[in-house]
């Protein structure tokens, strides 16, 4: 999966265009934090401010279509509303805001295509979620939002919401990253005390490539709605595998398009706990999406380089994903997180073996998996362990 592969598909692993494009734009009064942060335009107070953000679930939604077309089973819709949301709050969680979020909903169907069963699932997912966090203090209100049927311009589904919260300027994590810093690694990967059932860490970044790298061409066939007509033929559903086949996962047996349809793991009830706590030696929070392993490129200060030496395991998904694609680990790790979903930079050694403590009491894999160094060959090293 070379760079021009994944472009030939019609997406972009780091977004250059999409940061050149609004690379003159102003980057709020904290100008290094994970989201944009505006002042307090509710109530104009200065020791407060404003966070929105927006984001859907990307390509998945066409892997969920086409999952539950084969199997009728409407709960990979419930995931698809998961991802969207958790990838808007987890990018704001990185920016030091983990409860009170104002949320709304904006999804477009093809109405020929997906269901009003879908679509229920769909809406009520969304307030599930919400439930589900609350018992862990993290606070959701869903504030409605817009469902439109637009066949003219949306294949299958499009699911994205927008989320809103305030903050006092106190509690902003603004990504300062420093020489020393020690690197932990959270993954996205296994089965939380707050998950159903396994997930296999696939987020909600490089659907594109894994679903066609992955499947057969029997899907190219069968679900011609689900990619991009433009697309060359040789790159659409290239794979050997089919959704229902049966992959052998700690001694559990998984359907290869449910593992890859995995909803998005939040990291809210655990950030939630550990940044009011920590919140001095935190020195910045990395959410993997975008650029996988080398999203830290875009915040690290120049004279450093974050050197990523003890990854955790890269789990069976992303083995799959290399087998059936070819690719070189350093591509992979471009694109996909590798397993290791979240990031978070801190001081002092002690200060990381406590937080890992914390991960692992709800059930999340973490390690120190590196440190931050004076620079090196590149912003960032990543040595994949053997896969």
């Amino acid at each position: 999966m070379s760079a021009n592969r994944y472009e030939q598909r019609g997406v972009s692993a780091d977004k250059g265009e999409v940061h050149h494009a609004i690379q003159g734009l102003d980057k709020g009064i904290f100008p290094n934090a994970f989201c944009k942060i505006l002042p307090d335009v509710v109530a104009g107070d200065t020791d407060y401010c404003c966070i929105m953000h927006a984001d859907t679930a990307g390509t998945k939604t066409s892997l969920a279509y086409l999952y539950w077309k084969e199997t009728g089973d409407l709960s990979v819709w419930a995931g698809i509303v998961q991802d969207a949301l958790v990838m808007n709050l987890d990018d704001m969680a990185c920016a030091g805001c983990t409860d009170q979020f104002v949320v709304s909903s904006t999804i477009g169907r093809n109405k020929k295509l997906v269901t009003g069963e879908v679509l229920q699932t769909l809406i009520g997912a969304a307030q599930d979620f919400a439930n589900q966090m609350k018992s862990y203090g993290v606070n959701l209100y869903l504030a409605g939002g817009e469902t439109a049927d637009v066949g003219d311009i949306v294949r299958t589904a499009d699911v994205g919401f927008t989320v809103f919260s305030r903050l006092r300027r106190s509690d902003v994590i603004s990504v300062e990253i420093k020489e020393g810093d020690y690197i932990i690694g959270f993954a996205g990967y296994g089965q939380t005390l707050y998950e159903k059932a396994y997930n296999g860490g696939m987020g909600s970044n490089g659907l594109t490539s894994a679903r066609h790298d992955i499947f057969s061409s029997i899907y190219r066939t069968k679900y011609p709605e689900t990619f991009d007509p433009s697309m060359p033929q040789d790159l659409c559903y290239s794979g050997k595998r089919q959704v229902e086949e049966l992959v052998t996962v700690n001694d559990s047996q998984i359907p290869l398009g449910k593992l890859v349809l995995s909803p998005t793991r939040t990291f809210l009830p655990f950030l939630n706990k550990v940044i009011p706590a920590y919140r001095s030696h935190i020195h910045g929070i990395i959410h993997n999406t975008g650029g996988g392993l080398y999203k830290v490129e875009k915040f690290l200060p120049p004279g450093l380089t974050a050197r990523k030496d003890h990854l955790l395991p890269v789990p069976p998904l992303f083995q799959i994903i290399r087998e059936e694609s070819g690719s070189s680990p350093e591509d992979m790790a471009r694109v996909f997180n590798m397993g290791t979903r979240l990031e978070m930079y801190v001081n002092e050694e002690s200060i990381a073996q406590d937080i890992i403590r914390e991960a692992k009491v709800l059930g999340i894999e973490a390690q120190i998996i590196g440190r931050v160094i004076p620079y090196s060959d590149s912003p960032v090293e990543i040595k994949l362990q053997a896969f």
